[in-house]
Formats: C-alpha cells, sequence, structure tokens
C-alpha cells in the first residue's frame, strides 16, 4: 500500500515540494527539552513519514488546535499531526455551528497555531463557503491557506460530489485530506448531528465516495461518525490512511478535538470522545483562587512585586511631599509601599 500519491496525486505532490522549498516542512527540527532538561530534536512529519507509518501499520495520531498555545501543546506532545479545526468556530469563538466561520477569521487562527506547531504536520479545513462553489474558488481558497496560513495541507468536506474539486486542488500542487462520513458543515441538510451508514445502502454510498476522492488524488481521509465496521471495511479498501473520528478502532489514525479532550468545553461533548483531561474545572477553580485573592489583598504578596532602595525611595517621598504613617503594619506580605492612607 501507498500513501495515495500514485496516478493522479503523484504530480501534486512532485509539485509541491519543488514549488514550496520555504514551507514549514524544510524548516529546521525545533529543538525539545527531554525530561532530564537535555535538549533533543524531534524529526519533522512529512507526507513521506505518514506513508511509512501507514505502510508498517503504526496508528496516526491527529489532534485539532486553535491559537499558539494548543499548538505549541500539541507539537510538544509528540502528535503527528495538527488540524486547525472549524470545530474552532463553536469551541473558541462561540458559534452554534461551524458555517458562520470565514476565511479570515481561519486565516488568523491557522497563522497563530502555525507559529507554535512546527514538527506536526499542520492541516487546516477549509470554511463552509470557501470551496464549494467551484474548483477555481477552492484553488483560490486553498492558496490563500497555504500562503497565509502556512499550513501543509487542506481539508474539505464531501464525497464524489467533491471529485473534481479535489482533482484541481491537488493539481497545483496542494495536498487534500477529504472528509466523509458525518460532515458538520452540512449537518443541516443530514437532519444534525447524526451518525451516517447505519444501512446497508448508506453504508454502500460511503464506499463509493471514499473510493471517489481518493481516485481525485486525496492522500488521506477522515471518516466521522460511523459504524466501527464500516468504517473497518472502507479502510481495508483504501489506498490511502484514514483517520477516524467516531469510527472505531480499525482506521490508521484517530483524531480529536483538543478542547473536547481537554475537557475545556463543557457545553456539549460527543460520545465518541475521551476526556484526558478536565481544564474547564481546573481553571474555573484557579480563576476563583484569584478572585478571592484579589478580593481579600492576599495578591499580590511581597514576591510578586519590585524593591526599591530605602534611599531613593526617601528621596522620592520628599520630592513628592508625601509622609507614610508612622504606623504603617508592616506584617502583611502583601501590603504596598507607599498606598496611600486615611
Amino acid at each position: 500500500m501507498t500513501l495515495g500519491v500514485a496516478k493522479t496525486n503523484k504530480q501534486a505532490t512532485r509539485v509541491l515540494w519543488l514549488s514550496l522549498p520555504h514551507t514549514r516542512a524544510y524548516s529546521s527540527p525545533p529543538m525539545e527539552p527531554a525530561a532530564d532538561g537535555s535538549v533533543q530534536r524531534r524529526s519533522k512529519v512529512t507526507i513521506k513519514s505518514l506513508n511509512r507509518m501507514y505502510k508498517h501499520g503504526e496508528p496516526i495520531s491527529m489532534m485539532t488546535a486553535q491559537d499558539y498555545p494548543s499548538g505549541l501543546m500539541v507539537d510538544r506532545s509528540g502528535v503527528d499531526m495538527c488540524l486547525v479545526g472549524d470545530s474552532l468556530a463553536m469551541v473558541t469563538l462561540g458559534y452554534d455551528s461551524t458555517n458562520p466561520l470565514t476565511v479570515d477569521e481561519m486565516l488568523h487562527h491557522c497563522r497563530a497555531v502555525a507559529r507554535g506547531c512546527k514538527s506536526s504536520f499542520l492541516v487546516v479545513d477549509l470554511p463552509y463557503g470557501s470551496y464549494e462553489s467551484g474548483p477555481e474558488d477552492a484553488v483560490r481558497t486553498s492558496l490563500r491557506f497555504m500562503k497565509e496560513g502556512h499550513c501543509e495541507a487542506v481539508k474539505l468536506e464531501g464525497g464524489k460530489e467533491m471529485a473534481e474539486t479535489i482533482r484541481r486542488i491537488t493539481s497545483v500542487g496542494i495536498p487534500v485530506v477529504a472528509h466523509i462520513g458525518l460532515t458538520p458543515q452540512r449537518q443541516s441538510a443530514l437532519g444534525g448531528f447524526r451518525v451516517q451508514g447505519k444501512t446497508s445502502k448508506q453504508a454502500q454510498l460511503l464506499i463509493e465516495d471514499a473510493m471517489a476522492v481518493q481516485d481525485a488524488g486525496a492522500f488521506m481521509m477522515v471518516l466521522e461518525a460511523m459504524p466501527e465496521e464500516v468504517a473497518q471495511v472502507i479502510t481495508k479498501q483504501l489506498s490511502i490512511p484514514t483517520i477516524g473520528i467516531g469510527a472505531g478502532v480499525h482506521c490508521s489514525g484517530q483524531v480529536l478535538v483538543y478542547n473536547d479532550a481537554m475537557g475545556i468545553f463543557d457545553r456539549f461533548v460527543p460520545k465518541f470522545t475521551k476526556q484526558y483531561a478536565n481544564l474547564n474545572e481546573i481553571m474555573t477553580n484557579a480563576l476563583k483562587e484569584f478572585h478571592l485573592d484579589v478580593k481579600s489583598k492576599q495578591f499580590p504578596a511581597k514576591q510578586h512585586t519590585y524593591p526599591i532602595d530605602p534611599a531613593q525611595l526617601a528621596k522620592f517621598y520628599q520630592a513628592v511631599g508625601y509622609q507614610p504613617a508612622q504606623d504603617q503594619p508592616t506584617a502583611p506580605e502583601n501590603k504596598v509601599v507607599g498606598e496611600n492612607q486615611p
């Protein structure tokens, strides 16, 4: 098996590497601190290394990110792929769906993630309305994300109806990740966020979609919210990796939304999400503690303030005509020197 760069995508991938030597794939591998404090290099994840993982049966990890801190954390953790997902519309920007997200908003977040994510392979979702009207619009949008967003591949939703669009994008040297099954940008037409492929006919249509986007040149495919057995059949019939989200363990890899996995977003947690931390609770408690510290003047304490030479302080007091109270208490470490007394 190969990664799917054979046939229709072979030329596109060659164009990518020849025409974009300045992309992140050619930057120096970042230096990361090891547990013992020493510095070690992490190899840059590329299409070639993803191809190697796929051929050797090594599962591929993918996590979303939406800003510099999350991109940095995903990169430092060793995750293979980082997806700037349009899910940020809901979990970061507070929209009710992914559809209101604009290209400019997505570019802003993509650039932020790229500044922190140097080793993981960086993919970005094409926002709703930026590619569906035709292949040429899709190419223009994709080029903006490659050039302005500093990503390494684009992801778009849809099956065989998007085949020509995928073929056109890859023809100009831009790698494409396809996305079939539950496609959140089309959730209104699907009747909401519903599992796909639950009947024999629906499952067969998913296979048709998968084969069509592979043949069009997609080098990878996300399978979302479908029965595990259906995803397994699709994965076995394809010659490109599948990344599952709510599609079972038999996919070539797995992806989750950062805010869901870290327990930051608590409005809705999908059934397929494993919560690896509860940062919402941790951060809320920390903010409450800050609030109480401010109210009780426990913050800032002496260690959080800057000292001044006593002689210089005396000269300052004299210059401005300030007379500190003689009985000014000195015990509380958080007392600010020079605070006006009643």
